[in-house]
């Protein structure tokens, strides 16, 4: 499995600690506002959106806050406006990083994420440096025992996913087109499959083996993960399952 997904399964295995619930909900709440002002606040028109609001239902946001936060992407309501930047990079044993974030500050921001690259071992890019080592796709993770792996593949299959994997010990990974992720949600969930996961990732093109470096990448990614603006954190980095299992 690429270094992208690995670092997603460990960041679901370890759980929001109760200590960064209110982190998360700042993260989600910017998403939702973005989605919004960017699509519009019909959720069931904007698939960013819907998305963004299953996924803070599922870290059990109260629905207030949630409508609140499409009505200020809509601007029926005021708020601070934020600004989505992505920034490149390298980390310990070579790998590239991608880092998407919000914010209502970027040069704060910017400065902020070169000094953590830099003290973990990694450096900020020129925009435009790595991005190319990634390709855009849609994601789906769905439990293993919520349906039996043929006819899961044969499902999403037929309803536009483009591949199916079985490495994972714990779920089944579809991947399709950006565009055909919507409807192939939509198909399993028309099955009574629910999606542990579902959105569009930035996956490595060739994943690049980081050897004995797996912990300082392993550290560099979490330090960027907990920084208040950084939305989601992809790498090239292929870390040992050895490392993967002390993290």
């Amino acid at each position: 499995m690429s270094g992208h997904s690995k670092w997603s399964t460990i960041k679901h295995k370890k759980g929001a600690a109760d200590a960064k619930r209110g982190r998360l909900f700042t993260k989600l709440i910017k998403e939702i506002t973005m989605s919004a002002k960017v699509g519009g606040g019909v959720v069931e028109s904007n698939p960013r959106l819907r998305s963004a609001v299953q996924a803070a239902k599922k870290a059990s946001m109260p629905a207030d806050n949630i409508d609140k936060a499409i009505k200020r992407g809509t601007g029926e309501l005021e708020g601070v406006t934020y600004e989505e930047v992505v920034y490149e990079g390298y980390g310990p044993g070579g790998a590239a990083i991608l880092i998407e974030a919000m914010t209502d500050n970027k040069n704060r921001t910017t400065a902020e994420i070169r000094h953590l690259l830099t003290k973990y071992g990694g450096n900020m890019g020129t925009a435009g440096s790595v991005v190319f080592q990634f390709t855009k796709k849609g994601y789906i993770a769905v439990e293993r025992g919520a349906a039996s792996e043929d006819a899961l593949m044969e499902l999403a299959l037929e309803a536009g996913a483009e591949d199916f994997r079985t490495e994972d010990a714990d779920v089944f990974e579809i991947t399709t087109d950006p565009s055909s992720l919507e409807a192939v949600r939509t198909v399993l969930e028309g099955k009574g499959i629910a999606a542990q996961t579902a959105e569009v990732q930035m996956m490595p093109n060739t994943p690049v083996e980081v050897g004995d470096k797996g912990p300082a990448l392993l550290k560099l990614l979490e330090m960027l993960e907990d920084h208040d603006d950084v939305q989601k954190v992809w790498s090239t980095g292929q870390i040992d399952d050895s490392y993967l299992q002390e993290a």
